[in-house]
């Protein structure tokens, strides 16, 4: 990854971050691209052998022993807590926060129970404010200019069905955004939000889109740029929003998904697949029926 990101190196240095939901997925790529720009990092998740791994591979990949780990559910505040005081011990302070952890599956809502509802939103909604809300207390009694940086999702504000859960928390977490980012600012605290489209990752990637899923459909043609993201261009854009150089950017959300919301949303779009001569013949037939009207 490292020759492709845009920032230049040390971008980061002496900078502190915790990741939430770093020792997977998205949120893994964006702790390695925090660790090639100078970054202290320190990853959070429930489980010790997927942060002790993670650990030990990013540490290879980057060349970095500045990645560090702690155990921590984000629904509970106490645990919350626990890691910024832990982060703070080991780095003397922390500069910024991506909360990416998250639960995610596809199931009709009707089939759903009341404990798989709380699950999902307890993990994306109660997780990023408790996040904020511990970190926000910290910058502010400290004077420390916090940079707050959200994982959303397209259809947050769409809204989706079959992941009913996770549309209403991540709608929950946009809100979040950009009212912090409103009354928090005077601080100098940023708060931004991405929401990526399709970017494949293990697990995460096959719950959502299960072999029995894919086979009905091609992701790619529903986007525009007629692909997959890339975990390089997500980083690029994460790390960006964590830099001084978007020292102006608050309460926004940034879509990076190839073009596939827009795509989706627009009414004709569908007529992206005729052909150049299925056109023509539209056209003799728009001409004939203008000529006799």
């Amino acid at each position: 990854m490292k020759e492709l990101l845009m920032l230049p190196k040390d971008s980061f240095l002496n900078k502190t971050y915790i990741v939430t939901g770093g020792a997977t997925g998205l949120g893994k790529s964006m702790t390695e691209a925090l660790l090639l720009l100078g970054a202290n990092v320190v990853i959070a998740s429930r489980k010790e052998d997927k942060l002790i791994k993670a650990c030990d591979e990013l540490s290879s990949k980057t060349n970095s022993s500045s990645i560090s780990f702690a155990i921590c559910d984000v629904r509970k505040y106490d645990e919350i807590e626990r890691l910024i005081l832990t982060s703070i011990e080991r780095h003397g302070s922390i500069d910024g926060v991506i909360n990416s952890a998250a639960g995610n599956f596809i199931t009709p809502t009707e089939m759903l129970s009341p404990n798989g509802f709380d699950t999902i939103v307890d993990i994306v909604l109660r997780g990023s404010y408790n996040m904020s809300l511990a970190l926000g207390k910290y910058w502010i009694s400290k004077k420390i200019k916090g940079n707050i940086l959200n994982i959303v999702t397209t259809y947050a504000e769409s809204g989706s069905g079959f992941v009913v859960p996770s549309a209403t928390a991540k709608a929950g977490v946009v809100a979040l955004t950009k009212s912090l980012a409103s009354e928090w600012g005077k601080y100098g605290i940023r708060t931004n939000a991405v929401a990526p489209g399709p970017f494949p990752t293990d697990g995460a990637w096959d719950r959502l889109m299960p072999k029995e899923v894919r086979s009905l459909y091609s992701v790619e043609d529903r986007i525009p740029l007629k692909r997959v993201g890339k975990h390089e261009e997500l980083a690029n854009l994460a790390t960006y929003l964590l830099s001084d150089y978007s020292a102006y950017v608050t309460g926004a959300v940034f879509t990076i998904d190839g073009g596939e919301y827009n795509f989706g949303a627009g009414e004709f779009n569908f007529l992206n697949s005729l052909s150049i001569d299925m056109w023509q013949q539209i056209e003799k037939t728009i001409r004939t029926n203008t000529k006799s009207s």
